[in-house]
This record gives structure tokens, sequence and C-alpha cells, in this order.
């Protein structure tokens, strides 16, 4: 579904991505590792056709994806949540925020898909409140139901729990792993990224992919998870005496 050919990215004063190349067959799904600032964000919106690579090519289904060949028919068929979903709310209500990409995708029975998904979501209760004023949590569930309702084919999710709390944490897990979709989630958390997915993908921070392959044998690799800014070292107390040790980025 998916192929990425030496992509590079370059933003007025520094190169996000450097020479990345991946793919992804339809209904897979895989964790893109990398340390803040390290280009996961740029890459995504990259996948949705928000930015446009520089140097490299990139194909969905076989088409090369550009500004110039970019359809109504893609944006139906990618959906992207960022890490901040105030960024993607501009509706007075959550029922509009919810209803507003069906209409424009000329979907029919638009209320019943939107009480179906609100009812899946738990968030049923919360149609005709404003978005704006809900907590994290419930806006992120806001924006991923008002993606989901029109089921597109590829899900990029950019740090999706960076606002919930562990409650919703677990409900998103278990909705992701239900979900019949090709999917990537960008994170820099460990433990969330091996719930997901047995693929996880690395960029360092030289914006260079330096791992794509199993999970198990990732974490396996301190000298990898380093290098990538993905595990730290510091001492901590244990009562009356204190020593170090490598942890995991949450």
């Amino acid at each position: 579904m998916i192929i990425l050919n030496n992509i590079n990215y370059d933003y007025e004063d520094y190169r996000a991505l450097e020479n990345i190349s991946l793919s992804l067959k339809k209904g897979e799904k895989a964790v893109l590792l990398g340390s803040n600032g390290s280009g996961k964000s740029t890459l995504l919106k990259i996948l949705a056709a928000l930015y446009f690579c520089k140097e490299g090519e990139y194909r969905f289904c076989d088409e090369v994806v550009t500004k110039k060949s970019l359809t109504k028919e893609f944006r139906k068929r990618v959906g992207i949540v960022f890490q901040n979903p105030e960024s993607m709310i501009f509706n007075p209500t959550v029922r509009d925020e919810i209803a507003f990409s069906l209409r424009e995708f000329g979907f029919d029975n638009v209320d019943e898909r939107v009480q179906n998904i609100a009812d899946k979501f738990g968030i049923s209760a919360l149609l005709d409140k404003n978005p704006l004023y809900l907590s994290g949590g419930e806006k992120q569930k806001v924006i991923l139901a008002a993606i989901l309702v029109y089921e597109p084919e590829l899900l990029l999710l950019d740090e999706p729990t960076a606002a919930m709390d562990p409650k919703t944490t677990g409900w998103l897990i278990d909705l992701l792993l239900d979900l019949e979709i090709t999917l990537i989630v960008a994170t820099h958390d460990l433990s969330l990224a091996y719930e997901i997915s047995d693929r996880a993908i690395v960029i360092d921070e030289s914006h260079k992919k330096v791992y794509d392959g199993d999970i198990e044998k990732l974490y396996e690799d301190l000298d990898l998870l380093i290098q990538a800014n993905l595990i730290h070292k510091h001492r901590h107390k244990h009562k009356d005496f204190s020593h170090s040790h490598y942890h995991k980025h949450y």
C-alpha cells in the first residue's frame, strides 16, 4: 500500500528526514519510533500528503503522490490524528466535528453514523458539547472518531496517548488491535509500541532510518536504543541506597 523511496525533507534551516525508504502492506500495523525532533511527525505528514517530499518518491496504492496528483479520494482513504488534538478542532460541537468529513465526502445517513461511532467510543454524552472544553483525552477520542467515521484505509497517529490517562490509553490500545486497517503509530514510548505492533521502524536523531524489523529484537539492542535516544540512564534512590540503570522513555 505504501512505498517510500529515498525520501528527503528539508525545513528552511535544517534537514528533517534523510534518505528514508520503507514499505507497508495493506492491513499491516507498524510503530514509528524516535525521540522528539527525530522527524516522525514530518514523515506522517508526508504520508498524509500534508507535506510533499523535496527529494525521493512516495507511492500510495501504486500511484505516485504529488501536490498535482492529490485528489479528494486520497483524502478519504488516509486519515491522520495529530499529537495536539486542539489543532484539528474547528466545529462548535462534537456532533458537528464528527459529521464534518461525512458531509464533505458525501456520505448518506450522517446522523446515524455519528451516533454509532459516538456509542462505540463512549462519547455520546459529549455530542452537543463544545469540543474545545473537553479534557485532552476526550478531545483525542473526538478527533479519532471524526477520522474513523469515514472508514479510511490508512490511519496515521502521532503520539496518540500524550493527553490520555491510563484508562483511556488502555481503551485506545484495544481499539487499535481490533481495527482492520493499515496503521502507523508514531511514538517515543517503548511500552506503548510493544502493545501495538510486532514491527518497529526507528528514526534516530540524525533523521535517518536506523532499524526496521521485529520489535523484540530491537528491545535487545541497547546500543541502538541509546543511539535513537529511546532509553536513557540516570541515578535514582531506593530508600537507603541509590544506583543507576537504563530507563525507557514515556
